[in-house]
């Protein structure tokens, strides 16, 4: 399970805990700039029951070129065309790659991540075609689908909407006061409430009807 501390991680972890899955969350430092997730991570994993969480060192984000690693590029607040400042360079295909090594040391077969094709910025490694891409990798390249063990990719939160994910993380038990979106936290974990994640996260509470436990500056 790849757990960021998010709104959608949250509830992607909730519901495979639901689908009857023991549950083995990892959560990556990856030189982001709102590292505090990571302690949003922990504190969700813990409430959610999680067997074990893992926080693993990914340098990922030393190759630059993303406004969540590179304190030079500004944050956007602001939607635009095209794909934004704050995609991080082929971050969920080694994050993946780390899940399914780490699937076959335990011996999972199975592995959830809360990727999104609808309420999401236009990053293409959320999109149902790179999930279904990497599944056909992941049966190919490892040992365990080889031997008769296939490997299986779950996004179960791709084709719902920020509302709807946030109802389903309700029914479920999520905390979301827990949960931090935010790209550019204060010091204390506050939510700048204007980067694209804020507002996405805002706008799905208010369709949603239900009150947003976020802490805003």
């Amino acid at each position: 399970m790849l757990l960021s501390g998010g709104l959608d991680s949250a509830t992607t972890l909730a519901i495979a805990r639901a689908d009857g899955f023991r549950c083995h969350a990892l959560s990556f430092d990856y030189g982001q700039r709102h590292r505090l997730e990571l302690d949003a991570a922990r504190r969700v994993a813990q409430a959610l029951g999680a067997a074990e969480h893992r926080v693993l060192p990914m340098p990922v984000g030393e190759l630059g070129h993303s406004a969540l690693t590179d304190r030079s590029i500004p944050v956007p607040e602001s939607t635009g065309s095209g794909i934004p400042a704050t995609y991080v360079p082929a971050r969920n295909t080694v994050l993946l790659g780390c899940a399914l090594g780490y699937a076959e040391v335990i011996g999972a077969g199975d592995i959830y991540l809360g990727v999104n094709a609808i309420d999401y910025s236009g990053y293409p490694d959320c999109r149902p075609e790179f999930i279904a891409a990497f599944e056909k990798l992941a049966n190919l390249a490892t040992k365990a689908a080889v031997e008769g063990r296939p490997m299986r990719i779950h996004a179960p939160l791709i084709e719902l909407n920020k509302a709807e994910i946030i109802r389903r993380g309700i029914a479920l038990g999520v905390d979301f006061a827990l949960t931090l979106s935010c790209y550019q936290p204060d010091d204390s974990g506050r939510a700048c409430g204007r980067c694209d994640s804020c507002r996405l996260r805002r706008a799905g509470f208010e369709q949603a009807g239900v009150a947003d436990p976020t802490r805003y500056r």
